[in-house]
């Protein structure tokens, strides 16, 4: 806790392109890393920049174009780059280490859903899949551009709206999935959930993408993960394959009491939120998640 009774957080994440524009790369890249800190209900204050360079393969000309993107996601979110390091690295690599600050009223973690909670997501899923899509050259050009669109959109807005309304619990959806992520919140919380998977927003177009093959090897062990605490005996085949996607940059999951869903779906929509879809509810524990 600093001086002023704020309580200060340090968040990390770096990872290899998802998509093929350095610019785009890189601001995606800051916009994940700063989403640790809104999930919480805080705010960023600095930033440091990690870089992994195959120096003797890519110019330092397109390492300028990834910082150029990094640095003005930072710049959107009011977080200051105060310095970074540097290595030589086989595989190229991008991200941030973050440091933010949260009014402890505000402080949220992902250990107090309750039961009778609705689940609010706040960005579309997908952004897995139309990455690899997009290494595998299969992706048009539409839902590319409407999955970086997603992917550097700032969670900054949703942040405001959870203190605004006070919620339960959240977490940021990422590498684990929608699914992963949700299984961390309710083990934490010890509660279970149901989805109804018609409610969930989805990247336009990206089920035809998983239907032709475009499935990340990570959102496979992402489904392995879950699949002990799955039912998903009366939905079709491919939920809970898209569900398990692991997402980049994705948006907040939100769980809330059913008497300030209304409230906090009316805060997202005045932040302009990508979504502000309710998608399911907390029920009672063990850990289970159950697909509607």
């Amino acid at each position: 806790m600093t001086p002023s009774g704020d309580v200060l957080v340090q968040t990390v994440d770096f990872f290899s392109p998802v998509v093929d524009e350095p610019f785009d790369w890189g601001r995606i890249a800051a916009a994940n890393a700063l989403s640790d800190v809104y999930a919480m209900g805080g705010y960023p204050i600095t930033a440091l920049q990690l870089v992994g360079w195959p120096r003797d393969e890519i110019g330092f000309d397109v390492l300028a174009e990834v910082i150029a993107g990094g640095t003005a996601v930072l710049a959107e979110a009011g977080c200051t780059l105060v310095g970074g390091h540097s290595v030589d690295d086989a595989e190229p690599k991008y991200g941030f280490s973050v440091t933010g600050l949260i009014d402890p009223g505000n402080l949220v973690t992902n250990a107090g859903a309750r039961p009778g909670d609705v689940l609010v997501l706040t960005k579309l899923l997908g952004t897995g899949i139309v990455a690899t899509a997009i290494k595998n050259g299969v992706a048009s050009q539409a839902i590319r551009d409407r999955a970086i669109e997603v992917m550097v959109g700032l969670n900054d807005g949703a942040a405001r709206a959870m203190a605004s309304v006070g919620v339960h619990a959240a977490t940021d959806v990422t590498g684990f999935g929608l699914l992963g992520h949700l299984r961390k919140l309710l083990d934490s919380s010890q509660v279970a959930a149901e989805i109804d998977v018609a409610s969930v927003p989805m990247i336009e177009g990206v089920s035809e993408l998983l239907e032709a093959g475009s499935w990340p090897s990570g959102s496979q062990r992402n489904l392995d993960s879950v699949n002990a605490i799955l039912d998903a005996t009366t939905v079709a085949p491919e939920w809970p394959q898209l569900l398990a996607d692991a997402q980049t940059s994705g948006g907040l999951l939100i769980s809330v009491a059913e008497s300030s869903a209304a409230d906090l779906v009316a805060a997202l929509e005045a932040e302009n939120t990508h979504s502000s879809a309710q998608i399911g509810t907390i029920t009672e524990g063990p850990a289970a998640i159950t697909l509607r």
